[in-house]
């Protein structure tokens, strides 16, 4: 992706500004299967479709212990050469009036395009696009991963435990507002936004916890963006790593039944219609010290520090096929038999 293109598309958002300090960069499509090796370690295949990027050494088992994705991977699909990390949510489905499903495909943002899926990749060390952004965070440590959100949940009152697990109806390509906790209930122009914000606080020792979640915390007040605190049990403060995925959902707004009284069409891959089952999963991967000297450095979007790769080159990055199912015509059932609820 040139740097040239992505800053122009933030300087005509309003959101271009030389001092600040932030990573964002653009990852193509590794793998689209039912794969899940922190939730589900080993099985294949795992309960539901996931769309995953990054680094090729990404498999069914991925023992935190022996994993260091930098040294196992050959290649990742991320614009960062050295980012060798996996990135990965569920999938985005379109349910028909008679039953059956067809997957919602992925499109690329503005200032990417050629990208083939994936998503686009944030490290923040202050609020997005903050334009004096000093404050010193510490980056993640091989074996380093973390789960965020709950691919259960199915109301409000469960999803108020994860902070800022949000869906933008997109008007346009430039659409960042306003942000919603459960998915749209009108036809969206340009597309769904789904955005997983990972906490930001980690208890210093452990790389991990049984459920992915106790060894991070969010701020024990405010929000990363407003500079809230770290809980005493979770004093190091982390990058906020933010994804951001483009769900092209405007083949499917034709049908005005489908949005008829608050009803809507979509559901993730676990059979969720409401939306609040969003969730992301995070398996650390940056070669050495890469991601530190980038976070020290302050620098914005193009990071001198880094190696850069071009587009056709994430987009050549990929994994076999380990499971061997159809995820991509009208089907009956969505992948592993998962109910709508």
């Amino acid at each position: 992706m040139p740097n040239m293109q992505l800053n122009a598309f933030i300087a005509a958002l309003g959101l271009f500004a030389p001092a600040s300090a932030l990573l964002r960069f653009g990852c193509s499509g590794l793998t689209v299967q039912r794969l899940d090796p922190l939730v589900n370690p080993g099985m294949n295949p795992s309960a539901h479709l996931h769309q995953i990027i990054g680094g090729n050494s990404f498999n069914a088992s991925m023992p935190a212990e022996s994993h260091d994705l930098a040294k196992l991977s050959t290649c990742t699909s991320c614009q960062f050469t050295e980012d060798f990390s996996n990135y990965w949510t569920a999938v985005i489905f379109y349910r028909s009036k008679n039953g059956t499903f067809k997957r919602v495909p992925q499109m690329a943002q503005a200032g990417m395009e050629g990208t083939q899926g994936g998503m686009v990749v944030y490290y923040m060390s202050d609020a997005l696009f903050d334009t004096a952004q000093k404050s010193t965070v510490t980056a993640f440590k091989p074996g380093f991963r973390m789960l965020v959100g709950d691919a259960t949940y199915h109301d409000r009152e469960e999803a108020r435990k994860f902070r800022q697990l949000t869906y933008i109806c997109m008007e346009n390509q430039g659409t960042r507002a306003p942000e919603s906790i459960s998915f749209p209930t009108k036809p969206c122009p340009g597309g769904i936004m789904a955005n997983h914000r990972f906490p930001t606080c980690w208890d210093g020792k452990n790389l991990d916890s049984p459920n992915h979640q106790d060894h991070v915390a969010y701020p024990e007040s405010g929000t990363f963006e407003s500079g809230g605190p770290c809980p005493a049990t979770h004093p190091v403060r982390l990058p906020q790593i933010l994804l951001e995925t483009m769900w092209d959902t405007r083949a499917f707004n034709g049908d005005a039944a489908d949005f008829a009284d608050g009803k809507q069409p979509f559901v993730w891959a676990t059979g969720d219609s409401t939306g609040y089952a969003s969730h992301a999963d995070y398996t650390f991967g940056w070669k050495d010290d890469s991601l530190q000297k980038a976070m020290d450095g302050h620098t914005y979007v193009s990071a001198p520090m880094l190696k850069t790769q071009t587009i056709a080159q994430q987009n050549q990055c990929k994994v076999p096929d380990m499971v061997g199912e159809d995820i991509d015509g009208w089907l009956q059932t969505l992948p592993g038999e998962n109910p709508v609820v």
